[in-house]
């Protein structure tokens, strides 16, 4: 299983965030390439880890940067508002160290956040996250 090891000295403050792409998933590619349509470039997102998330979400419009529609639709609840209904896509993330994770995100605004993606423990039941505060370290694998 490989891991993605990332040591922060402000672990406490940023909290365990990675940097990523993110692309069209294996089924929008595959239909793309049999039309012989380009495929768009993958995107640079900042992601945070956040084990308080039931789903992991991608900000509001990224899906559709990459030209991609809706495969369905999840209600979300939030710190903020209650049974917000948003549109899932089938997405392809893409870890610096060459691992891919084909996973369902929701698109919704991530308003007061900096970062652009929330791997939630819908994807972290697939793999393992490891948080050493002490050493100022996380790991995560799939």
């Amino acid at each position: 299983m490989p891991s993605y090891v990332v040591q922060n000295p402000n672990l406490q403050r940023t909290g365990p965030v990675v940097n990523l792409d993110v692309g069209i998933g294996a089924t929008a590619e595959a239909l793309r390439k049999t039309a012989n349509v380009a495929l768009p470039a993958p995107i640079p997102v900042e992601a945070m880890i956040d084990t308080g998330a039931s789903v992991s979400v991608i900000q509001s419009g990224l899906p559709l940067q990459l030209g991609l529609t809706p495969i369905g639709v999840a209600t979300i609840s939030t710190a903020s508002s209650a049974k917000f209904r948003c549109p899932q896509y089938a997405m392809r993330l893409l870890f610096a160290n060459q691992v891919v994770f084909e996973a369902t995100l929701v698109a919704a605004p991530l308003q007061g956040h900096r970062v652009q993606l929330l791997i939630g423990r819908d994807l972290l039941t697939q793999g393992v996250f490891v948080y050493m505060g002490c050493g100022n370290t996380f790991s995560l694998s799939f």
